[in-house]
Parts: structure tokens; C-alpha cells; sequence
């Protein structure tokens, strides 16, 4: 595919057939990404596939060691097993990878990028840039603006993420849950361990000595990296929703110092990526089903907390797309930065 402009990127897309990777492709066109050509690779049982990309059908190609001669940015959408066996080799062709996969993120060597935050570090790259995990974007995203101004001390924050946070399958198994549940028939749970349809439940991911499953740590770990900041304390709980799209999540902040809740709402609503879903009266505020599509992380619920002295404690509820924002947006925002 030739861009008009003629000096576009030689792109390719591994996982072009995921969830991910769908939105990847749609980002692209949508943000108006300059692509000069497109490689869409998959495994094998995808291969003659065809997917559209700005009006043409292209074929979806097996991902081999081979795919990149000729690449100059690689996005990486299907998970960390495939980044780690297939960024290597992209590298060394001479792309420079944007991973969404955990594979790489807390390498001391790969920089773990929000262009609203610190899109300074893409410069350190040495070949790969990762991408945070969903539920780690939505919530820094409004977490630095109050970080920059206030200080942050310590941030605790429960999660409810939707069921294609796990890709297309688990979508498809809400869908086919909820069917089976409103006929009168017992869910059959194979993507997730229990029934997702009119049901919640702690997050699948794995649970480590201390308690805390992957994806809480990675709310850790990742801010802390994004951050440069090893002091900000974090204790999150990651719970699995039955919504299709959008993750929310409840956010209480420690500021050090104080923080006026109408201040901070003028704050965020001058923050990039950011807006403002906070009306009292009317009892709206962010939802998945408004997020859903959507670019931005939605922000409300934006109050004091009683529980924190000297006026350093806040509280907020956020919502965004995991999917775009969460995933193949920011993906895409780097490879601008790129």
C-alpha cells in the first residue's frame, strides 16, 4: 500500500487478526499515520486471511523471523510469548518495535512510554518501546497532572475491567454467556475460569506469594517506571467485569500536599487526553458504554478525601477505552513520536 505523501513508514502489525491488532490498523487510519507500505502478520492458522486497511484488502501473512526484511516500525499485538519470539529478529532487520505485550516493559533498557507523560524517553530506545498495560494507562493518564502539581504519595485504586481486556474470544464469551443465561441455560466459562455473564470476579491473572495477582502489580510497577519516582506507594485490586469494552476505575489519591477538588478537576480538564464527565447534579459521570470508541480517559466523581488529612486526600472514578487508549492508541501515539 503506498501513502501519497511518499515518505512514509514500512509498517508491519504481528497479531493483525487480535482484538489488538484491529484497532491498531484502525488507529492508523484514523490518526492518518503516514504508512507507505503494510505487512499484516498473524500465526499461521490466520495466514490468507484478508483484512481492510483504508479501502484495500490485504493478505494476512504468517509471522516468521523473515517477516521484517524491509520493516522500519513493527507493532507487536499478540501477547509477550510472540513479542519475545519475534522482536529480537525485527530488531535486527532494522525496525524499531512498539510492543503492547508485557514482555519487555520492565527492562531496564526499553523505555515503557504515555506520550502524555514522558515521551521524552523514546529517545533512550535501543530497538524496542513498550507500551503499558491498559489498566496502567487509564489510571496515570490522570494520575500525572495531580503528580506534577500536588506530589503523589500514595494511590489506591480497584479496577473493573471489561471482558476484552482477555481479546476477541473472551468478548465473544460474554456474548454467548449472556445469551445462554436469558434461555434459561447454565454458562459454559471456557475462556475465563468462571461465568463472566451477570457475574464479577478477582482478575485472571496470576495470584504471586504475596497475594497480589499480575495485574495489580503491574499498576506498581509500571507507574512507579513511567513515573521515574520508586517512592509513590500503590496497592490496587483488579476485578473482572461482564462489559465488552472499557475498563473504570476507582482512584484515591494521597497528595503531599494540599489539593482543592475544584482546582484539580481545572487541572485535568486542561490535561492532555483527558476529559471531564463530572456532573453532580444530573449524577453522570464516566462510563464504559461512553468510552467505548472513544480517545480519551474520561475523569469525574472528583472530591475530597475525608480520610486523608490536611486536605491531601482526593478521589475520582475514570474510565477509557482499553482497546484504544488502553492498547492499540497508545501503540500508535509512540510510533508518532517515532
Amino acid at each position: 500500500m503506498e501513502d501519497m505523501s511518499g515518505n512514509g513508514k514500512a509498517v508491519a502489525v504481528v497479531g493483525a487478526t487480535g482484538a489488538v491488532g484491529a484497532e491498531v490498523l484502525a488507529c492508523l487510519e484514523k490518526r492518518r499515520f503516514p504508512v507507505r507500505s503494510i505487512r499484516l502478520l498473524a500465526s499461521a492458522r490466520s495466514k490468507g486471511k484478508r483484512l481492510k486497511f483504508r479501502g484495500e484488502e490485504i493478505e494476512v501473512e504468517e509471522c516468521t523471523p523473515e517477516s521484517f526484511r524491509g520493516i522500519e516500525i513493527a507493532f507487536m499485538a499478540a501477547g509477550a510469548s510472540q513479542s519475545k519470539q519475534f522482536a529480537p529478529a525485527a530488531v535486527a532487520a532494522g525496525a524499531v518495535v512498539v510492543d503492547k505485550s508485557s514482555a519487555f516493559r520492565m527492562a531496564e533498557d526499553v523505555p515503557l512510554v504515555v506520550p502524555e507523560i514522558n515521551p521524552q524517553d523514546v529517545k533512550g530506545h535501543k530497538g524496542i518501546v513498550s507500551s503499558p498495560n491498559c489498566s496502567t494507562i487509564i489510571m496515570v493518564v490522570p494520575l500525572y497532572p495531580i503528580y506534577r502539581v500536588y506530589g503523589v504519595e500514595r494511590v489506591v485504586v480497584a479496577t473493573y475491567q471489561a471482558a476484552s481486556g482477555a481479546g476477541a474470544q473472551a468478548m465473544k464469551e460474554l456474548e454467548e454467556q449472556t445469551r445462554e443465561v436469558l434461555a434459561g441455560k447454565p454458562p459454559q466459562p471456557k475462556v475465563f475460569k468462571y461465568p463472566i455473564a451477570f457475574n464479577l470476579f478477582s482478575h485472571d491473572s496470576k495470584i504471586g506469594p504475596d497475594g497480589m495477582n499480575d495485574e495489580e502489580r503491574k499498576l506498581i510497577e509500571e507507574t512507579r517506571k513511567i513515573f521515574h519516582d520508586s517512592s509513590i506507594r500503590i496497592i490496587g485490586t483488579c476485578v473482572r467485569v461482564p462489559v465488552f469494552r472499557s475498563h473504570t476505575e476507582a482512584i484515591a489519591v494521597e497528595c503531599r500536599r494540599a489539593a482543592d477538588p475544584d482546582k484539580v478537576r481545572d487541572l485535568l480538564a486542561g490535561s492532555p487526553g483527558i476529559r471531564i464527565v463530572d456532573d453532580r447534579e444530573a449524577n453522570h459521570f464516566p462510563m464504559p458504554i461512553e468510552t467505548s470508541g472513544g480517545d480519551d480517559v474520561l475523569v469525574g466523581r472528583i472530591r475530597r478525601d475525608p480520610s486523608v488529612p490536611d486536605g491531601r486526600g482526593l478521589a475520582m472514578l475514570v474510565c477509557g477505552d482499553q482497546l484504544l487508549k488502553g492498547a492499540a492508541q497508545n501503540a500508535v501515539q509512540i510510533a508518532e513520536l517515532l
